[in-house]
């Protein structure tokens, strides 16, 4: 890969400490500038990374997710705008599960209709946010229908994330799930600390797994698309 590119994941890295450094000292005024440079970088990342592929509906579903996290990112940053950052982080996750069904072989494929089986594997999920919304669902009066379909969505991105598995590389699968799974986490812990009470280090639990989460996900992406060339590249001639 470049080595601009490689800078900019250099970028995100040290902008992510020190934005967990900030919020460690409490001191949230400077997250304004270190916060939206976060998913900035790793959003010039992807796109410097994924030239081989410019034009195709993967790439292009991996940067309007990462422009709708980076937007949210910013919003969040108000707390009277929490719903509209919700609402931007919503469209990113429509965006990543469209690239997960994209990146799979063959592309956008039907899963198999194996319900018992699905639920079984999808259990775990199902199960965190059926928890998660036992303990907020009192204090979400007007906002239920809202939280619910967000909720939903997560546990889309989750499910859509580990039906890829064999339809991809390992290095792929497992670095899209355990990212999926972490933004769960980082998702579900703010929802609690929003919603029901106030946790200790809430805020810094958030943004270490939302950072690793995000890290994960574009890598495992970029895995993906890089095997698929290199299997074209490496095919003889017809």
């Amino acid at each position: 890969m470049h080595r601009k590119a490689i800078l900019w994941l250099y970028v995100y890295i040290t902008a992510g400490i020190f934005d967990l450094m900030l919020i460690a000292n409490d001191l949230w005024i400077y997250r304004h500038f270190s916060k939206p440079l976060i998913l900035l970088s790793l959003t010039v990342y992807f796109i410097k990374g994924s030239i081989l592929i410019k034009g195709s509906f993967l790439r292009k579903s991996v940067c309007s997710g990462l422009l709708f996290f980076l937007i949210g990112d910013i919003l969040l940053l108000y707390p009277f705008l929490y719903m509209y950052g919700l609402g931007a982080y919503l469209m990113g996750q429509i965006c990543y599960i469209l690239a997960f069904k994209l990146a799979q072989k063959p592309g956008f494929h039907l899963p198999r209709l194996y319900f018992i089986k699905l639920f079984v594997y999808n259990s775990p999920i199902y199960l965190l946010s059926a928890f998660l919304y036992f303990m907020i669902h009192i204090q979400l009066n007007q906002l239920k229908i809202p939280v619910v379909i967000y909720l939903c969505a997560l546990v889309l991105m989750c499910t859509i994330a580990r039906e890829r598995f064999t339809f991809t590389n390992l290095s792929s699968f497992w670095q899209v799930y355990i990212g999926a799974f972490l933004y769960f986490v980082s998702q579900g812990i703010y929802l609690l600390d929003f919603f029901n009470q106030n946790l200790p280090g809430a805020e810094f639990a958030i943004m270490g797994t939302y950072l690793l989460a995000q890290l994960l996900i574009v890598m495992g992406l970029r895995s993906h698309f890089i095997s698929i060339l290199n299997e074209k590249l490496s095919a003889p001639p017809s």
